[in-house]
């Protein structure tokens, strides 16, 4: 963070996109052709055309009242396709299971094309039909559009490709509209009530680390998207607490603390030296191990003395954990393997039932095709283990919490637990066999943290770096800088601390989600922390700088927001309001690929569009003012919940 300083306050017809969203690179290799015919549209809406291929009158009236209500409901991408679809219908009519091939593309060719014209050719081409070739079809679906206010014009390119420029005066109407009924209004629709995210899930009786910090930012993230589109979510915590471990670690608890009541303001540090102690003892005291696996039998059987002890070992683990949690703005509830334990000997009765469940050398396996080591349940002593868990847990959710969708946030090295878990599940016809659909699992795996020596993150001493240390010197190091810039006299002592955690923690969750969660990234405070470039300190600088535009017209934004009227005339204004209206379908995407990253692409996307209509187009004192404050104000509105998306607290004035 070189120069930018924050304070966090509370808030008070050319198409030419310098930021296209993250769908436009993948569909670019459809826009190769310039446009072979131009369809415009008439004032009043309805498409214009030469051909008399149209669809019946009876059917226009169907469309029409239709495109009052499904047809422009759900992310602009899906208006679109609801437009097209009833296009398809009335085109091929036979063709009953074809869906919208719908695809931001290049500027220069339109804002998005419909792409469905080579497939049905193919599908009808070998039957007698009127059309010669894909072009024709791809004519025929821009002519058979229902009247829309959404679409300017249309044009057909290459092999039927039909390019679709959208009204500008209808995207200005939809932000102004979005600032009015409020942000939620272009929540994404996702085919799913329910889900579960399960991430985080740190083991007890260890401290938090900075491999948790993959699991909990990307799996609240993930939670947070999907709230967003109304899904009902279950942030689960399937903490580490139950297992033989803990016969070891009551054992040598009794033995250091005779009177466990000593114990209770065991400090962390002291318990993860506690641990590493009693592991010592258990591998190198036979007897102290014989003791250690007796306590295991006495806490599963329900012994007070035991129980009590293990509920103080956990007790003390959750208080650090919460501290970590309040830190990074988290919110869990903890179902750990403990809470499943009781359901496991039933979920392993129904395997046995379907005849999953094999005898192997001693232990209770289900063999899965196509892997060498089968899938063990149940251990050759008799105990389970963590497929025997999660195999209950997966029902729990099933059965018990009607969760359509289970997500679970690990490192990439569990990709093969999971794809065996997930597979004895479909065996046992617990999840259907097809992967779309519901209910399913999906495993988010995700890469490792590195230090600059391309290793493992950790500290000198080559210990793994606390998460709760990791933190606390990002904020620190913003602090220094904050301080470093005079804020300290500008600021009171908690604007000066809220802002440093602000953008201190911002700083490290930004830095973690723009990368693809699956591969590893390199951490770096001073990367991270840099007001330049793709990071948090920037996109933070770049919000407060909006906020202080507005507070600087002097102007009432909210009555603005009432009376005004807001207009794309200039292009840069226009590109700017088509990425806002694109915010839908990112999180659309970003929910349905279960990749942050996305969403951070178009945070960057939206400040760079933004920084060229700013450049291009003067706000205050223009004769454009008070529509030009609106667009700005339509930014800092998607900004803000992007932020929220991302787990980012927003900052308000430099």
């Amino acid at each position: 963070m070189s120069s930018a300083t924050f304070a966090l306050l509370l808030p008070p017809v050319t198409t030419t996109a310098t930021a296209p969203s993250i769908l436009t690179r993948h569909f670019n290799c459809f826009s190769l052709f310039q446009s072979s015919s131009s369809l415009p549209l008439s004032a009043t809406g309805i498409l214009r055309a030469t051909s008399r291929r149209f669809i019946p009158v009876t059917k226009v009236q169907l469309v029409s009242t239709m495109a009052c209500n499904e047809i422009h409901t759900g992310s602009l991408k899906q208006k679109l396709a609801n437009l097209f679809e009833a296009s398809i219908r009335a085109t091929v009519p036979d063709e009953l299971d074809v869906e919208p091939l719908i695809a931001a593309c290049s500027p220069k060719f339109g804002d998005y094309q419909c792409n469905n014209a080579m497939s049905l050719w193919t599908k009808v081409k070998q039957k007698k039909t009127e059309f010669k070739g894909p072009q024709p079809i791809g004519r025929a679906l821009m002519q058979n559009l229902p009247p829309s206010e959404i679409i300017e014009s249309c044009s057909i390119a290459g092999p039927g490709f039909v390019n679709i420029v959208l009204s500008k005066d209808w995207i200005a109407k939809s932000i102004h509209k979005m600032l009015n009924d409020g942000i939620e209004t272009m929540a994404p629709r996702l085919p799913v009530k329910r889900a579960v995210v399960d991430f985080s899930s740190p083991n007890i009786a260890k401290e938090m680390h900075v491999g948790h910090l993959r699991s909990t930012i990307i799996g609240d993230t993930l939670a947070r998207m999907l709230e967003f589109s109304n899904v009902d979510v279950l942030r689960r915590n399937h903490v580490g607490d139950w297992g033989t471990q803990f016969g070891m670690l009551i054992e040598f608890l009794f033995e250091k603390f005779p009177n466990s009541e000593d114990a209770n303001d065991l400090a962390i540090e002291n318990l993860q030296a506690f641990y590493k102690a009693a592991k010592q003892r258990f591998d190198s005291d036979p007897a102290f191990k014989e003791r250690a696996q007796q306590a295991v039998v006495s806490l599963q059987a329900g012994v007070e003395k035991y129980r009590t002890a293990w509920a103080r070992i956990c007790e003390i683990s959750r208080r650090e954990f919460e501290i970590v949690y309040q830190r990074l703005g988290v919110h869990l509830e903890e179902k750990g393997e403990s809470f499943y334990n009781p359901y496991i000997p039933a979920a392993l009765e129904l395997l046995q039932e379907k005849g999953l469940i094999e005898e192997s050398e001693g232990a209770r396996v289900i063999f899965i095709e196509g892997k060498k080591i089968p899938l063990i349940v149940v251990k050759s002593d008799g105990g389970y283990n963590y497929a025997s868990t999660d195999l209950a847990a997966l029902w729990y959710r099933l059965n018990e919490e009607k969760a359509e969708w289970i997500i679970y946030v690990t490192d990439v090295g569990q990709k093969e637990h999971f794809d065996m878990f997930f597979t004895a599940a479909k065996r046992a016809g617990w999840l259907p066999a097809e992967d779309n659909k519901y209910p399913r699992t999906s495993h988010v795996g995700f890469g490792l943290v590195l230090g600059d020596d391309g290793k493992r993150f950790r500290t000198r001493s080559t210990e793994v770096v606390k998460l709760v240390d990791l933190l606390d010197e990002a904020k620190e190091r913003c602090k220094a800088v904050l301080v470093e810039r005079g804020k300290a006299d500008e600021w009171t002592a908690e604007e000066l601390e809220q802002t440093a955690e602000a953008i201190g923690y911002g700083a490290v969750k930004y830095a973690d989600l723009k990368n693809n969660r699956s591969t590893n990234y390199t951490f770096s405070y001073d990367q991270m922390l840099n007001d330049k470039g793709n990071t948090a300190v920037y996109l933070l600088y770049a919000h407060a700088r909006i906020c202080s535009i507005i507070r600087k017209s002097g102007k009432d934004i909210e009555e603005l927001k009432k009376v005004g009227k807001l207009e794309l005339a200039h292009s840069d204004e226009r590109a700017l309001g088509l990425h806002l209206l694109q915010f839908s379908e990112v999180v659309e995407e970003a929910c349905t690929n279960l990749l942050p990253s996305g969403l951070c692409e178009y945070l960057y996307g939206l400040s760079e569009c933004f920084t060229k209509f700013y450049s291009n187009c003067q706000v205050v004192g223009s004769a454009e003012e008070t529509s030009r404050l609106l667009l700005c104000e339509a930014t800092a509105v998607v900004m803000r919940k992007c932020f929220h998306l991302l787990g980012i607290t927003p900052v308000y004035k430099i």
